[in-house]
């Protein structure tokens, strides 16, 4: 087609070129096809799930700003009940204090008492084995008596032993001011007076006292919470243990595997652990022991 020809000037025209009137034979669209497309685009902007979206996002400074308001009403509540909380706390703690003080007060006289008592039985026990002395030593069969007594109560730790032996000190690592052991690594536990007592007994010890306390086949040590009871008394550390059983006791000891588990505690934890011998140790009698009576029983 020439280039003057009227179908040419009308594809050159604005009408055909911008591809929105153009029609085929009949006057149908030729973009029929595609009016869902140009539908779905052109009316994007009223699509309700957008619509929501936009009111959502213009309301939620104001969410925004609420949620910030209740978070900071919540902090305020919180901070005030704690300071109610720290000055209940300081109200009550002078009264505290003062009945802590009291109490200990109370322990320590409690405790004065028990010993003085204990002191008056070792006296009049004392009293009545003089007694008894003198009184089986007045006859043949009362001196045999004498010396079968003699021998029970030494092996019952009855009566006060002395000789050669060997001090045992065992105490608790020393902690850095201002620090604690919530581990508790560095404490003497019960278990551990447990295994020098046995050890000392397995290197060939012939009476045993732990700060004081005479040892004997019942006696038991054990633990209440922080503290060590032997025979029931609570102890404090340093757990100083004397031990008889002539000069190769510490040597037999050093050997033992409770040397060794003591040597280990003191390289790893710190725990104090000293051994000295003794030419002339003493060691007191053993508490009375609690009697317990049988009763004949009916026959069936």
């Amino acid at each position: 087609m020439a280039p003057g020809a009227p179908g040419a000037a009308g594809c050159q025209n604005g009408r055909m070129a911008d591809g929105r009137d153009r029609r085929a034979g009949g006057g149908r669209r030729v973009d029929a096809s595609m009016s869902l497309l140009a539908d779905l685009f052109a009316d994007a902007a009223l699509d309700p799930g957008y619509a929501a979206a936009a009111r959502r996002r213009g309301a939620a400074p104001r969410r925004r700003g609420a949620g910030v308001t209740a978070v900071a009403a919540m902090l305020a509540l919180i901070g005030l009940l704690g300071a109610v909380a720290g000055l209940q706390v300081r109200r009550h703690e002078p009264a505290a204090v003062e009945e802590r003080h009291r109490l200990i007060a109370e322990i320590r006289d409690r405790t004065a008492e028990s010993d003085a008592l204990e002191r008056r039985l070792d006296a009049v026990r004392g009293q009545a084995e003089r007694a008894r002395t003198a009184a089986l030593a007045a006859s043949a069969a009362g001196r045999r008596r004498r010396e079968d007594l003699a021998r029970a109560a030494d092996a019952a730790a009855a009566t006060q032993r002395s000789g050669p032996g060997l001090t045992v000190t065992i105490d608790d690592a020393p902690r850095a001011a201002g620090t604690n052991d919530p581990g508790g690594t560095g404490l003497v536990y019960d278990q551990d007076l447990q295994i020098l007592v046995n050890g000392l007994w397995g290197a060939g010890a012939t009476a045993i006292a732990v700060n004081g306390r005479r040892l004997t086949s019942t006696t038991a040590i054990r633990a209440a919470g922080d503290a060590i009871l032997v025979d029931y008394r609570p102890l404090s550390p340093p757990y100083e243990v004397i031990a008889l059983g002539g000069d190769g006791l510490r040597a037999a000891f050093d050997d033992s595997p409770a040397g060794e588990h003591f040597r280990a505690l003191e390289d790893q934890f710190g725990i104090r652990f000293d051994e000295r011998g003794e030419r002339a140790a003493r060691l007191p009698p053993a508490a009375a022991p609690r009697l317990r009576y049988a009763r004949e029983g009916t026959p069936r």
